[in-house]
């Protein structure tokens, strides 16, 4: 299983900030390996958030997101308390959801 997202949600004003971190390798499948065989593709293609079952994020990714990926958003109508969860699918079929609560 891969390894959990730091996720921070803070609520400034009326909207929220979220922050994630994502582990992850995010091979492009054009780097060579030491023997020189091709390393095949392996990249997060979707990632969803949503808001107490409200989606409020939607992005498709490709190869050329850096190793381990940051993403920062904001949304509005969140409030203190509520939970923000955030969900990545890669190509290879793997997926990741991670909670945390908006401060």
């Amino acid at each position: 299983m891969p390894d959990p997202m730091k996720i921070r949600a803070k609520l400034t004003g009326d909207e929220v900030e979220v922050k994630v971190l994502m582990a992850h390798e995010m091979e492009t499948g054009q780097r060579k390996a030491a023997d020189g065989s091709t390393v095949p593709a392996w990249f997060i293609q979707t990632v969803s958030a949503k808001c107490n079952d409200k989606q409020v994020l939607q992005a498709s990714w490709g190869p050329s997101v850096s190793k381990n990926p940051f993403l920062s958003f904001q949304f509005k109508g969140g409030s203190v308390g509520d939970t923000v969860e955030v969900t990545w699918t890669d190509n290879k079929g793997e997926s990741r959801t991670d909670k945390t609560k908006i401060a």
